[in-house]
């Protein structure tokens, strides 16, 4: 299992800020996310968020791709903007 944490309007729309799934990629992990919370949820992901695993971005690992294996720790959340 990986634990998931969700931040902002992700943690709004699950109703939870941590839930745990079986995934083996990234990939993989975002599409049961989407399945188990819904349309609203998958348009937020494809909106552009920032995925952590084990606090490293996965745009730094690969990507989508990037594997998952038992006990990982991802987090997801909107980039931060400002100005």
């Amino acid at each position: 299992m990986v634990k998931v944490k969700l931040f902002a309007t992700l943690a709004q729309i699950a109703r939870k800020r941590m839930v745990e799934v079986e995934a083996t990629t990234a990939s993989e992990l975002l599409e049961k996310l989407s399945q188990i919370y819904g349309e609203e949820f998958r348009k937020e992901l494809e909106g552009g968020m920032i995925f952590l695993v084990n606090g490293i971005n996965i745009e730094h690992l690969d990507g989508l791709n990037t594997p998952l294996k038992d006990g990982d720790t991802v987090s997801i959340f909107p980039p931060i903007g400002g100005g």
